[in-house]
């Protein structure tokens, strides 16, 4: 084969690998893969580049983009099969953080999350849920994810059967977590041996007391002082984006849930 062959050769690999790809890297910037804002109050931002990007209602926020929330921050983010998931005040989630496996749904580093999966036709929909010591499992339901600190989480479940596995110390028998039921995973210790059925209900009192006041927050009526306007403007946050009321301040947000006593 000549020079020139081999030159032909070597570019029609690079092309053909090239496309590969980018093939492979469309469906990470799209829209099935993308979460919209359904509903925000408050600060609610995505790291571009370290800097914080404020949301606003109808953004979109692709694979690998960090969630971050501000003490008055709370947004709703809907996915292409129906699924959604609430954010609330200082959290910090990545989106998809393997986009590898689309199921990884989110990683939550801090604060508190609310996940509704739907069900794919009457089907089970594989996700999960990533925290810094457990691994969530879910097939269509409705769960409370908690992250106090690195050291320990906090899983409520309200609809469906969530499975959870230790994340630092997993077994080959994790554990279920049955509606109105809690379980609290700690880094340096074994999956308890069981659940909390009675705190668990506490605490979903707890949840659902909190979720009622942020909605309140979000559809409060206008003060005499002013108008006020959900959500936030695109752009860097403190530059050209106003993330929050733009007359009025937000009320602080409720207080979390009591702990469940282990």
């Amino acid at each position: 084969m000549s020079v020139f062959q081999n030159s032909i050769a070597a570019w029609l690999l690079s092309t053909a690998l090239l496309c590969v790809c980018s093939a492979q890297s469309l469906p990470f910037f799209s829209t099935e893969a993308a979460a919209k804002v359904t509903q925000l109050t408050g600060q609610v931002s995505v790291l571009k580049d370290s800097t914080p990007w404020a949301l606003q209602v109808g953004s979109s926020v692709q694979v690998r983009q960090v969630i971050v929330t501000g003490s008055d921050g709370f947004a709703v983010f809907q996915v292409s099969d129906g699924s959604t998931f609430e954010v609330y005040p200082n959290s910090r989630v990545i989106f998809r953080a393997n986009p590898a496996n689309l199921k990884d749904l989110l990683d939550v580093w801090l604060g508190r999350v609310k996940v509704h999966i739907q069900k794919l036709g009457g089907q089970p929909n594989n996700n999960r849920v990533i925290t810094p010591t457990a691994v969530i499992s879910v097939r269509g339901t409705v769960f409370d994810v908690a992250v106090e600190d690195q050291d320990s989480t906090l899983v409520a479940v309200e609809e469906g059967l969530v499975e959870v596995q230790h994340k630092l110390l997993p077994t080959n028998h994790p554990k279920f977590v049955n509606p109105g039921e809690s379980l609290r995973v700690y880094r340096d210790q074994p999956l308890a041996q069981r659940t909390s059925p009675v705190k668990g209900a506490a605490i979903q009192q707890g949840l659902r007391a909190a979720t009622e006041a942020l909605y309140r927050i979000i559809y409060r009526a206008p003060s005499a002082g002013g108008t006020s306007i959900p959500g936030g403007g695109a752009g860097p946050v403190g530059g050209g984006g106003t993330p929050g009321d733009a007359d009025t301040e937000a009320p602080p947000p409720p207080p979390p849930p009591p702990p469940a006593n282990e």
